[in-house]
């Protein structure tokens, strides 16, 4: 079987549905950057020493599939539902249960891992403010959008416990 299929040669790609839309509209966009953040987490686990913190990234990595097949579905039931973000909320207050109060800015790059894991929360946000124009003009679940705007949030605590190896 060949790699390449030259179906999306004249700018249009298939969902996970099966619909033929633009390569550039705004739902294939909000899942490219999805799979860029499963790409920026996979350096980060690459790159992690604290292994609790490496099996949560991978954790995540196999959530955003979830994700991503959620975003390129038109219709059908919602993937993500609240025991997702319920899971991801509980991971995030494990991990910032373990780290002592934040008092300052965190300036990124104090470790590899950290470092990438903020990588990956910037791409997160920028995967969240793209499911929201998604969102103003199709449907999506009702708990994805929350799920993504908690994966910054747990990318930022991640990073945290990743640097706290360095101390």
């Amino acid at each position: 079987m060949k790699i390449y299929t030259k179906t999306g040669d004249k700018g249009e790609t298939s969902l996970y549905s099966g619909e033929r839309v633009p390569k550039d509209s705004p739902r294939v966009e909000a899942y490219g950057i999805i799979d860029e953040l499963d790409s920026a987490l996979g350096l980060a686990r690459a790159l992690c020493v604290n292994q609790e913190v490496r099996a949560a990234v991978h954790d995540l990595q196999k959530l955003l599939w979830t994700v991503m097949a959620e975003v390129a579905t038109i219709g059908g039931e919602p993937r993500v539902t609240a025991a997702e973000v319920a899971a991801v909320e509980n991971l995030i207050d494990k991990f910032d249960a373990a780290l002592p109060p934040l008092t300052a800015f965190i300036i990124p790059g104090d470790t590899p891992g950290g470092a990438a894991l903020d990588l990956a929360r910037t791409v997160a946000r920028r995967a969240e403010r793209q499911l929201w124009r998604v969102a103003r003009g199709e449907q999506l679940g009702e708990h994805i959008l929350v799920l993504v705007n908690r994966l910054s949030d747990l990318c930022f605590t991640l990073a945290r416990a990743e640097m706290e190896n360095k101390r």
